[in-house]
């Protein structure tokens, strides 16, 4: 599916990828994670036929610049930060359809089901969505569509815990067919989404392994966290991530977390270890019952 064969990039003088081998098959979902300035985006840029380099980039057998078209057309593209387009939204969406002949529909459908009505901005320039906002439609813009290929750059940033859930939900119709390059300065964000690590560092690739694939992206956890006392900066981390305090019992916080983000969520609550009283996690099973997690 995707080759980087010997892959060196520069910048004048500053050689920003050394040397790059790496193979990834369908069906692989692949953190690629490092420090920044590790050269993370840069190889992604490469991937997609942004940059000239040395040495070999396929897709498919296909040079992702001498046939950017094609190969742009068989991948669904998240970049970190939003481009600042002013094309209005129901343009954009009519746009990104016709590159890769999807319906616009569709795109429309994942905005909504990830929180967002494409049609209520429909004449709203893009660059004037808020954050969130803009992560969705470009979510939707890549899932909207039959894609080979994910190449997705820290995807869940600026989405909700139910947005985030949906993603995840979203990625996991996809993964026996296409393969996914999740970039991502922190493996705890992406670690449970993936089956195979990459990790960079100062342009090479210094670990490459494969990892556990149990998570169901799809699931979900009921959580119950209880404080030994009341702490605002706590309560908003809990809130943050759509927890509410019990009516008869303000110390207890009950809400959802989405499978793939336990150890996130985890490693917000070591923050706060000694307020922490009580942890329940259970997995959510279809029919809406309980079964222990944590």
């Amino acid at each position: 599916m995707i080759r980087f064969d010997h892959v060196i990039k520069r910048f004048r003088r500053n050689q920003v990828l050394k040397g790059i081998d790496l193979e990834i098959q369908r069906g692989q979902r692949v953190a690629l994670v490092g420090s920044n300035g590790a050269g993370k985006t840069t190889l992604i840029r490469c991937l997609l036929g942004e940059y000239h380099c040395e040495g070999e980039v396929r897709i498919d057998g296909l040079d992702p610049r001498a046939h950017r078209r094609e190969v742009l057309s068989r991948i669904g593209f998240v970049p970190q930060l939003p481009p600042p387009l002013r094309m209005p939204v129901g343009q954009l969406i009519g746009f990104a359809a016709s590159l890769c002949g999807s319906d616009p529909a569709r795109i429309i459908l994942v905005a909504g089901q990830l929180g967002f009505d494409a049609t209520g901005f429909h004449h709203q320039p893009f660059v004037k969505l808020s954050g969130g906002q803009k992560q969705k439609l470009l979510i939707a813009i890549a899932l909207g569509r039959d894609a080979e290929l994910l190449v997705m750059d820290e995807p869940a940033a600026n989405l909700d815990p139910e947005a985030r859930h949906i993603l995840f939900k979203l990625l996991a119709e996809k993964q026996d067919d296409a393969a996914m390059l999740i970039s991502s300065h922190r493996l705890d964000e992406v670690a449970a989404l993936v089956n195979r690590v990459v990790e960079m560092d100062q342009g090479r690739i210094v670990l490459d392994d494969e990892v556990a694939d149990t998570v169901d992206l799809s699931s979900r956890l009921a959580c119950r966290v209880r404080m030994t006392r009341a702490e605002d900066a706590f309560a908003r981390a809990l809130g943050a991530w759509g927890f509410a305090a019990e009516a008869d019992d303000p110390l207890s916080w009950r809400g959802h977390v989405p499978g793939p983000d336990r150890l996130r969520f985890l490693g917000m609550l070591s923050r706060y270890a000694a307020l922490l009283a009580g942890l329940e996690m259970r997995e959510e099973t279809d029919d809406g019952d309980n079964k222990d997690a944590a």
